[in-house]
């Protein structure tokens, strides 16, 4: 599956309409980025059932600013409409292919019955 860009029209529908989406916050000027791109498409064609996005941080300065982006590149996963990793920094191919692969395998059941008993004691 190809990388979907993202921005303000599209990026909560993707989200909402999706169960697992990887979104990669990046700016053309910055190195690291770029670096991380063929990386990140390549890991991109072996997981069809997975929604690839990228934000541009420079064009979609709001979603950069919701999201508390300070840093780029910033991996953010959103598995069943819930963040699930949020973290700066380019990954080798081999932690990435592992982080996607832990993201796959983690129990949502739990997750929201987790953040269920957070959100009635708060």
């Amino acid at each position: 599956m190809a990388v979907v860009e993202l921005n303000k029209e599209n990026f909560q529908g993707t989200v909402t309409n999706s169960d697992f989406v990887i979104v990669d916050f990046w700016a053309p000027w910055c190195g690291p980025c770029r670096s991380f791109a063929p990386t990140y498409e390549k890991v991109s064609d072996d997981h069809p059932d997975i929604v690839f996005a990228k934000v541009n941080t420079e064009e979609e300065r709001e979603i950069a600013q919701h999201f508390q982006i300070r840093s780029i590149p910033t991996l953010m996963i959103f598995r069943e409409k819930v963040i699930i990793f949020n973290q700066p920094g380019a990954m080798p191919e081999g932690s990435f292919r592992e982080l996607v692969q832990k993201a796959g395998e983690l129990d949502m059941a739990e997750v929201h019955k987790q953040i269920q008993a957070e959100n009635s004691t708060a």
